[in-house]
């Protein structure tokens, strides 16, 4: 196994490796949540062997929109917006992933082109996986593809979730839902569901939203209004009411 520094569409070139460990697999906090989970011990030690970890600098790029798809990703700290762009220059930031997230399904199949953009929001921590070493690991042994459509399911679900809200919901019903959205995962990765640290700003919400930053400002705003959510600086919310929260998001 190889500690690298990743190449990435951005410039300048992210920063070293710092502290690697021989083999970061005995330190890792997320295996029960990443890929990993559930093989059995000759599986995972296949994957360590084509396995690159590295650290990547906030707001580096992993990859761009069609660029060629050399590479999977498993996040094992940090956090990495994932976005497509209009020709005008707008985003919709689809998902925020962190630790534990598989990264490397949004795939154009014809010609293996990654179909969205992923960027870094904090300092990550990643496991690289080449994409053709991977895929073949894959067709070996089964249960590193069931892991894999898991993982492909829970995005599907994400998807038609976010379909949902943006279409339907009204912008505090938005904001509401994602804050609740960031509890549920808080609470998946062994953390508690409040407080919050949210490590994307009001404009990437908003990106992410479909609203404009005025407007999730607005909704934060009201949240605390009605008592539902305390604002301790841009980055830190915490949850007073989640069945509060829950009704105002829709999910009653």
């Amino acid at each position: 196994m190889t500690v690298i520094a990743f190449e990435t569409a951005s410039r300048p070139a992210p920063a070293p490796v710092r502290g690697a460990v021989s083999d970061p697999c005995t330190t890792c906090t997320v295996r029960q949540l990443s890929l990993c989970a559930g093989l059995d011990g000759e599986t995972q030690g296949r994957l360590k062997a084509i396995n690159q970890t590295a650290v990547l600098e906030p707001h580096r790029l992993l990859f761009q929109e069609g660029d060629a798809a050399d590479y999977v990703y498993t996040v094992t700290s940090g956090q990495v917006s994932l976005s497509m762009s209009l020709p005008d220059g707008r985003r919709q930031i689809t998902e925020f992933l962190g630790p534990g997230d598989f990264i490397g399904l949004g795939l154009d199949s014809d010609t293996a082109s990654h179909s969205l953009t992923a960027e870094t929001l904090t300092e990550v921590h990643a496991c690289r996986f080449p994409r053709r070493a991977f895929a073949g690991l894959m067709e070996e042994t089964p249960a590193l593809g069931r892991r894999v459509l898991n993982f492909a399911s829970r995005r599907i679900a994400a998807a038609r979730e976010q379909q949902l809200m943006l279409g339907r919901k009204t912008a505090v019903e938005r904001v509401a839902s994602f804050l609740l959205q960031a509890a549920r995962r808080s609470v998946a990765r062994g953390a508690a569901a409040s407080p919050l640290t949210l490590a994307m700003t009001r404009g990437e919400i908003a990106d992410h939203l479909g609203l404009t930053l005025e407007t999730v400002s607005r909704g934060f705003s009201r949240l605390r209004q009605l008592g539902v959510i305390r604002l301790d600086g841009a980055d830190r919310v915490t949850l007073n009411d989640l069945d509060r929260l829950a009704e105002l998001a829709g999910c009653d």
